[in-house]
């Protein structure tokens, strides 16, 4: 839940930008991959820094995304 949040409204705000539909799919995908891995670690107890390197995966195309709104922002500043 600590990045699902964030991970939907930046998603939904970077979905505004009509940016490259590969470059949506590899985010979405990458995010979604990061919390099925993180998620198969907590049920399964897998050793210590799985977890959090699906986590940190995860958070990737959250920078990302957030990145690029800030970047397409910027000009009306």
């Amino acid at each position: 839940m600590e990045n699902i949040f964030p991970f939907l409204f930046l998603g939904a705000i970077y979905s505004l930008l009509e940016p490259s539909p590969a470059v949506a799919r590899l985010h979405f995908f990458v995010f979604c991959a990061g919390r099925v891995v993180h998620t198969l670690a907590y049920l399964l107890r897998l050793r210590a820094p799985t977890r959090s390197v699906a986590y940190s995966v995860a958070q990737l195309p959250c920078f990302s995304m957030a990145l690029q709104i800030l970047l397409a922002a910027a000009p009306y500043w």
